[in-house]
């Protein structure tokens, strides 16, 4: 068996992995990793190619530093666990919604959603 790459992209840097319910793969990204002025976002690729489908990136009412677990909570709504917040964006549009969570000093890994 030969190894299969995926994803090619020079900018994926994956913190965290999640298969979207369209069955895409979703990673949040920090790049450069730990830099203070790294750049980031959610990045949605699809899995018969690898090809980027579309970045999500924070709005202006998120802080969006650090972004490690993602979690789908319903097919609609992604969230993700950054430094500080929890911030959600609408799947569907790609619109960063707000912080579902702020608290300071918050920097998870894993986010578990309970009905």
């Amino acid at each position: 068996m030969q190894p299969h790459r995926l994803v090619t992209d020079h900018d994926l840097s994956p913190l965290d992995l999640a298969i979207a319910p369209n069955g895409n793969i979703v990673v949040s990204r920090e790049h450069p990793f730990g830099a203070g002025d790294a750049v980031t976002s959610v990045r949605e690729y699809d899995t018969r190619d690898g090809h980027l489908v579309r970045v999500f990136a924070p709005n202006k009412k998120v802080e969006f530093r650090n972004p490690r677990g993602l979690r789908f909570a319903n097919s609609r709504v992604l969230y993700c666990v950054a430094r500080d917040e929890v911030v959600g964006f609408d799947f569907t549009s790609g619109e960063c919604l707000v912080a579902i969570v702020r608290l300071p000093r918050l920097n998870g890994q894993a986010l578990v959603l309970f009905p």
